[in-house]
């Protein structure tokens, strides 16, 4: 079980209420929420422990990046975190924060960083796994450096999948898995905040060398391929 040391737990019991590149490979906001925990204070991860492996996995709605979580999770052994499927959880609990949920992710507005990267924090902290593959996360800046400064740990690289906008509308339309943000003026809107706020973060780990830009238009299959190489050259690196 993977534990992030810590010379601070303060925020604990908040929590626990919460129900190099090879060129070859594919390429606080302020809301009402009543959560004010104390980041996790400066130190990291112990020398003495093994680092966690993070993939965060990057795309528009309707990108198709969680089909793919699933085969890389099937073939790698990864263990997968949705940051949406995390947020639409507690927000059908009946913990303080899930109306408070509700309410942004129904306007298509991003929840504050601290919610989400504690929830992902505790689901990574009850796992036996030591590989993450974090799914729409983060979403802007401001969740990369929160995550950074709770966790302490970076993620080895970044999958982004790059899908047309007009091909994103199409499959998130025709999913019909009943969800509240799948409507068609909510979805326009999705895209207008993740092109405002994700896009930097892409910028960012491009910059640093971590980005892996996958082109996400064809089948399963056919995309899974351009993924596939990168978690080998990954294992190959250990």
């Amino acid at each position: 079980m993977w534990r992030r040391a810590a010379k601070s737990s303060s925020f604990l019991p908040l929590l626990l209420q919460l129900p190099k590149h090879d060129a070859s490979l594919p390429q606080r906001f302020t809301t009402g929420f009543p959560f004010h925990a104390p980041f996790q204070e400066k130190g990291g991860i112990s020398p003495k422990q093994v680092a966690p492996l993070i993939t965060f996995v990057l795309g528009g709605p309707g990108s198709g990046k969680g089909t793919q979580c699933a085969k890389i999770v099937e073939t790698f052994g990864f263990k997968h975190l949705s940051a949406g499927d995390l947020l639409r959880r507690e927000m059908i609990s009946d913990s303080e924060y899930g109306s408070s949920i509700l309410n942004t992710i129904s306007e298509g507005k991003i929840v504050p960083s601290e919610v989400t990267v504690k929830l992902i924090l505790r689901e990574m902290e009850a796992s036996d796994n030591q590989k993450f593959l974090i799914d729409g996360f983060p979403r802007s800046e401001e969740n990369r450096a929160a995550f950074e400064q709770i966790v302490g740990a970076e993620p080895r690289f970044v999958l982004f999948f790059d899908c047309p906008e007009e091909e994103m509308v199409k499959r998130v339309l025709s999913r019909n898995e009943g969800r509240i943000d799948d409507n068609i003026d909510t979805m326009r809107n999705r895209l207008k905040v993740f092109e405002a706020l994700n896009l930097p973060v892409i910028d960012y780990y491009s910059k640093k060398g971590k980005l892996y830009r996958i082109n996400a238009v064809g089948t399963v299959d056919e995309i899974f391929e351009q993924v596939r190489p990168v978690f080998e050259a990954c294992e190959e690196a250990k």
